[in-house]
């Protein structure tokens, strides 16, 4: 079996400055309420070995459809994917006390998504229906229309166009979508609606992320992208490998490196951009040594 000879890191992976703020917000509450109940609303971000920490530090999740009937004395840290202004109501109404930890792109998507349904504008989302982001979304803008790649677009664009076919349109992305799905989705709705106001809502840090692994491929065998599987960001770092016609595997912990790395000499690093430095740090070590 040909040895592994070196291991190249993307030149941006890891956490993103959203992420960073949520993560510091729980750790600020459990210094400041060290007996004290501290909650997040639903998962903090996409990474397992995070949301182990927390639990292990103390820290609940809540479920938006189990909330306890009384939250005082309670804090509740909204995650970095945001939550809708109808649960933020609930939260209120139960007196918990709230750190909003919305990451500050989302958070402008929100705003932006609220503006143009009250100036009357008919709303499409390009991502994915159950995603936290989007779930939050569809609370700024009640009868938005998700649709999550072309396919689902061009009959949404149809039935729309059948039925108010003067409709004003708009299209707002959820903030971790690649360019290119962006651009394909939009297409698919150009012959129904020409005149769609696309808005670019894709978080720069998430291009920074794709664009890395992208130019990482061109220098390496293959590619291993270091993440939770339930994180959207780190599953386009894989598509994007195998997209560039290299072998790529999704990794969220030491035991998910598969045994066939050995067989190339320059494995590339790749990181969504809710993973932890250490975890990076602890698979790259584990990688070198095969």
């Amino acid at each position: 079996m040909q040895p592994l000879m070196c291991s190249i890191r993307a030149a941006v992976c890891g956490y993103c400055s959203g992420v960073k703020q949520a993560v510091n917000a729980v750790d600020a509450q459990l210094r400041a309420h060290p007996r004290g109940a501290v909650y997040t609303m639903g998962p903090l971000i996409h990474n397992p070995q995070v949301l182990s920490d927390l639990a292990e530090r103390g820290v609940q999740m809540l479920s938006e459809s189990a909330l306890p009937k009384d939250l005082s004395g309670a804090v509740v840290v909204i995650r970095a994917h945001g939550i809708s202004p109808q649960l933020k109501a609930a939260l209120e109404a139960r007196h918990a006390e709230i750190v909003d930890a919305t990451c500050p792109k989302v958070r402008a998507n929100q705003k932006k998504a609220q503006q143009l349904t009250q100036e009357g504008y008919k709303i499409f989302l390009a991502g994915e229906q159950n995603h936290g982001e989007i779930k939050a979304l569809k609370g700024y803008a009640p009868g938005c229309i998700v649709v999550p790649d072309p396919k689902q677009a061009r009959k949404a664009g149809a039935r729309l166009a059948q039925e108010e076919p003067d409709a004003a349109t708009v299209l707002l992305g959820q903030t971790t979508i690649s360019p290119a799905e962006y651009q394909d989705i939009a297409g698919a709705l150009i012959p129904y609606f020409p005149d769609i106001w696309r808005v670019d809502t894709i978080c720069p840090a998430t291009q920074q992320r794709q664009e890395a692994v992208r130019a990482l491929c061109a220098t390496v065998d293959a590619v291993i992208v270091i993440g939770g599987r339930e994180s959207a960001n780190t599953h386009r770092l894989v598509v994007l490998a195998h997209d560039a016609g290299k072998p790529a595997w999704l990794v969220e912990s030491v035991a998910d490196i598969p045994s066939a790395l050995a067989g190339y000499t320059r494995v590339g690093i790749g990181a969504g951009a809710s993973t932890p430095d250490e975890l990076i740090a602890t698979i790259e070590k584990h990688i070198q040594a095969l």
